[in-house]
């Protein structure tokens, strides 16, 4: 019996030390997404962009970021409608940040944004 109770404990333990570091890693539940900076660096490493390809993209990336935050703020709208807002806002982004890629980094870029939004279920343009 004392070893029944001292696995029991054991299991009790691990459990509780488990969901305290999960509660720890997921801070609150709720994911902060990516600034407009920390979108350019990633996506100057993915695509190896030039100093001139950054300049025009980082204003299209702070306009998505201030148009996301607004989406995110309007409590009038629903879990839908936010989602689908914030789908397009993603889109606009996309097709304004295409025409300044190569065609090889529009064809990285496009892998990326597939695997992303596979990965989500939704397309995701980080």
């Amino acid at each position: 019996m004392k070893k029944n109770l001292l696995y029991a404990a054991v299991v009790f333990a691990v459990l509780m030390g488990g969901s305290a570091v999960y509660g720890q890693d997921q801070g609150g539940g709720q994911k902060q997404p990516m600034t407009a900076e920390q979108r350019l660096q990633k996506m100057t490493k993915q695509l190896n962009l030039t100093d001139e390809q950054k300049q025009q993209i980082m204003p299209i990336l702070e306009n998505e970021q201030k148009e996301m935050q607004a989406v995110r703020q309007d409590s009038s709208l629903s879990r839908s409608d936010r989602m689908s807002k914030m789908q397009q806002l993603r889109q606009d982004t996309s097709s304004q940040i295409k025409p300044v890629l190569n065609q090889d980094q529009q064809q990285k870029y496009e892998q990326t944004t597939n695997r992303q939004g596979q990965a989500t279920g939704q397309p995701k343009l980080q």
